[in-house]
């Protein structure tokens, strides 16, 4: 069962990246572009635990890559409010 959620939230990150994508080309702004790659790293996350199959001791390393998504939303909503002033 668990696999089947973690499959269906990288099915729904690709999604919403690909989304973004298509907004960033359409627009040009860099924000979308920002958070189409936060939401491919988030589903190459999900991708990662459902294949791997992590232990509890190498938990806390899948969580990085969540940290790097999360990274590269901050990023983008700092570079845009930088780039409006």
């Amino acid at each position: 069962m668990r696999e089947f959620l973690w499959g269906t939230l990288t099915m729904a990150s690709l999604v919403v990246a690909l989304f973004f994508q298509r907004y960033w080309t359409a627009t040009g702004e860099r924000l979308f572009a920002f958070f189409s790659l936060a939401f491919l790293v988030l589903a190459f996350n999900w991708l990662g635990l459902a294949v791997v199959r992590p232990t509890f001791e190498t938990v806390h390393l899948l969580y990085l890559t969540r940290l790097l998504a999360f990274s590269l939303i901050a990023i983008g909503i700092v570079d845009k409010n930088r780039r409006s002033l």
